[in-house]
């Protein structure tokens, strides 16, 4: 996976100084997400892959599937990346750009899961805590999981916190067996 990313790296970083020039990165943020699930479909990358596609061809084909035709920028970050067989980076090439844009606008996107659901006043305050720590704007999208048991669970980029029964039980588990 840390192969993927260094080589999506540079048209990440390059596709999204462009969108900050154009002041288009929340628009160049939804090209390249659609972008990413067309190429993470297994069978259309199958039918993409085969010998007779020129560079040129495949970018066409991929760049005609989104009902409203895309940008010039994002059109050629498909020819870019057809032209050296690197399609298949979109879905990193996404991941990177969503990191840069959450930077440059200081936010964050938070993934919280709890074993019940939160009250409005106790996700307010989860948020509240984690942009005091992530010394940013912190945008939560909390899922429910009742096999956590109870508590719940962060997950904010490399950043995971488990305060959740189900990982307590897991932690516990693992001390006692090596102390055995």
């Amino acid at each position: 996976m840390s192969e993927l990313a260094t080589l999506a790296r540079p048209y990440a970083k390059a596709y999204f100084r462009l969108a900050l020039e154009e002041g288009q990165m929340e628009l160049r943020s939804r090209e390249l997400a659609l972008l990413a699930v067309i190429i993470r479909d297994s069978s259309f990358i199958q039918y993409l892959s085969r010998p007779e596609w020129t560079a040129v061809q495949q970018a066409d084909l991929v760049c005609r599937i989104p009902e409203e035709p895309l940008s010039s920028t994002a059109t050629g970050l498909v020819n870019e990346l057809a032209h050296y067989k690197r399609l298949a980076l979109l879905p990193q090439v996404f991941v990177l750009y969503e990191l840069y844009r959450s930077e440059a606008q200081s936010t964050m996107d938070v993934q919280v899961t709890t074993a019940f659901p939160l009250s409005d006043t106790e996700e307010a305050e989860i948020i509240r805590s984690l942009s005091v720590r992530m010394a940013r704007t912190v945008k939560a999208h909390v899922e429910i999981d009742p096999s956590l048991m109870g508590g719940l669970v962060v997950r904010a980029g490399d950043l995971v916190i488990d305060a959740s029964v189900r990982g307590k039980i897991a932690r516990l588990r693992d001390t006692l067996n090596s102390q055995a």
